[in-house]
């Protein structure tokens, strides 16, 4: 095992967790959406095997395109099957399209989600967009589509409390959303510790550096994928094995769990005598998060057998600057078994510009080291497997309380209401359905106060389900087509105080309930 004061963290805040391979969701558990795709399609994989199915019964808005001819090439037919077709949502600046995935997998709140965009000017402007992504109820990122032949890949593991997560594209004024794949696949609770009910954590970059090769599912079972990273300018060298590479185990909650595939290649300086190499780190920041920050894991495995009686492995893991904090002191790593170093507690690394965050991976000083750990050896440069960067979000928002939510979409399915109507209904409050107020209490769910629907041109009769709204203190459904008779259930509701139902057809008496609260004071009618 490594030597636990070589495991020493010189920063207060990380951590480095012991963790084992364990059994995950097979391809069952997971959800794959072709968002292009035409209603009752589906088709297998060539990369992955999985089953990608239409959107259909997922989304009730936008429209599907194919890509423009001259981005349609075999290279996407075998990579990117998913980007030659798209959603399209077009609208005005806050018009929200909205994804509703289930998510039911026994066992498990965490998941990945991932969402494909490629633009590939289907609508002939050659205008990429901008717009904001949304889970749930919380700011996800700023979908920034540089080239028509760009793909662009926004994922986040986030924990899910419900039964069903939505993940909305906001239109921002400056183009028309639209999502080419939609895709979702549970995590063990125990991956991903920085992952909690309040923080959700968005994937910068996941390398795999000195592989070859895309690694994604079958070789990972939570279908990650695990990207090459170039070598600059063969300032690496590349370090290769066949052999299993094995998790380290500490406990029997696994926080980690890294394939053995690519955990076999690895990359050291080709420099030995400055024996330093370093890559860069991009938050992409945004109007939510200007200084978007990082949380890093790096996954670390000797490849090499060491002599250990002449040779030491130590060096330094440093972000931002050569020796500044945060800063990881590791090394004597145990052949073909993985280490973790994460930054699991205190505050992510702050965004500084594209060119000043780094990672820096350097040989320590042996000189100093020489006489406080009676370090003897020839002591070897650093190394890295792959690496996952994080930059963390808030999930914390709470969304409208379920029983209104139910309540106000039946009425919308009732009266096939086609406005902004879509994700939640009162949550951001920027993005508020039309006609609707809403109360706002701390960390609890918010409530529907107000509905007004006058001149919506409603017909058929008053919708059972204005009955399940308990907190509405406004009912407007005046000016339509309204026909029958008034719910006795209205009269159930303890915070109602104004319902309009002039310039409708109605029929029939006012509710004896209504009457009592009227004659007390407490009801205003108007019919």
């Amino acid at each position: 095992m490594a030597a636990p004061w070589l495991l020493l963290l010189l920063c207060v805040a990380g951590g480095v967790p012991r963790v084992r391979c364990q059994s995950a969701p097979d391809s069952t558990d997971v959800i794959s959406i072709d968002c292009g795709l035409s209603e009752q399609s589906s088709y297998v994989d060539d990369a992955t095997e999985l089953a990608y199915t239409s959107d259909a019964g997922l989304i009730d808005a936008g429209s599907n395109y194919n890509v423009s001819a001259e981005y349609i090439d075999q290279s996407h037919w075998r990579s990117h099957r998913q980007v030659l077709s798209l959603r399209s949502f077009p609208g005005p600046p806050g018009r929200r399209g909205c994804y509703t995935l289930p998510s039911f997998v026994a066992g498990t709140s965490k998941y990945l989600v991932r969402a494909t965009f490629m633009y590939g000017d289907y609508d002939g402007l050659n205008k990429p967009p901008i717009f904001d992504l949304y889970l749930g109820v919380n700011f996800w990122k700023t979908v920034n589509i540089s080239r028509p032949d760009a793909v662009h890949v926004a994922e986040v593991i986030a924990v899910v409390p419900d039964d069903s997560v939505q993940v909305c594209l906001v239109n921002t004024r400056s183009g028309t959303p639209f999502i080419s794949s939609l895709e979702l696949r549970p995590l063990k609770d125990t991956l991903y510790p920085q992952a909690n009910a309040t923080q959700g954590l968005v994937l910068l970059g996941r390398h795999n550096f000195g592989a070859a090769d895309l690694i994604r599912y079958p070789n990972d079972t939570y279908d990650r994928a695990w990207t090459p990273y170039t070598n600059p300018e063969d300032q690496w060298t590349t370090i290769l094995t066949s052999s299993r590479v094995a998790m380290e185990v500490e406990d029997r909650k696994p926080l980690y769990d890294v394939p053995s595939v690519v955990m076999q290649t690895a990359v050291r300086p080709s420099n030995t005598t400055r024996n330093v190499m370093w890559f860069p780190w991009d938050a992409e920041p945004n109007h939510v998060y200007p200084m978007p920050g990082l949380l890093p894991v790096f996954y670390l495995a000797e490849l090499e057998t060491v002599d250990s009686k002449q040779e030491r492995r130590l060096f330094l893991i440093s972000l931002n600057r050569p020796n500044s904090s945060p800063s990881w002191l590791i090394g004597d790593f145990d052949y073909l078994v993985t280490t973790v170093v994460s930054r699991t507690t205190g505050r992510p690394v702050p965004f500084v510009s594209p060119k000043e965050n780094l990672v820096i991976l350097g040989t320590t000083n042996a000189t100093t080291l020489r006489p406080i750990m009676e370090i003897n050896s020839t002591i070897l440069p650093p190394f890295i497997n792959p690496a996952e960067l994080f930059t963390p979000i808030s999930t914390a928002g709470v969304g409208t309380d379920a029983q209104d939510v139910s309540a106000i979409t039946a009425i919308k399915a009732k009266y096939q209401l086609i406005k902004n109507w879509v994700g939640d209904p009162c949550a951001p409050k920027n993005l508020v359905w039309d006609g609707l107020n809403c109360s706002y209490p701390i960390s609890r769910p918010q409530r529907i106060t107000s509905v007004n629907m006058s001149f919506g041109g409603l017909s058929g009769d008053i919708s059972s389900y204005f009955a399940n709204l308990k907190a509405i203190q406004y009912l407007d459904l005046s000016h339509n087509n309204l026909t029958g008779s008034i719910p006795d259930g209205l009269s159930q509701l303890p915070s109602l105080v104004l319902l309009d139902l002039t310039g409708n057809k109605l029929s029939g008496t006012i509710p004896f309930g209504l009457l009592i609260r009227i004659q007390d004071g407490n009801l205003t009618l108007k019919i």
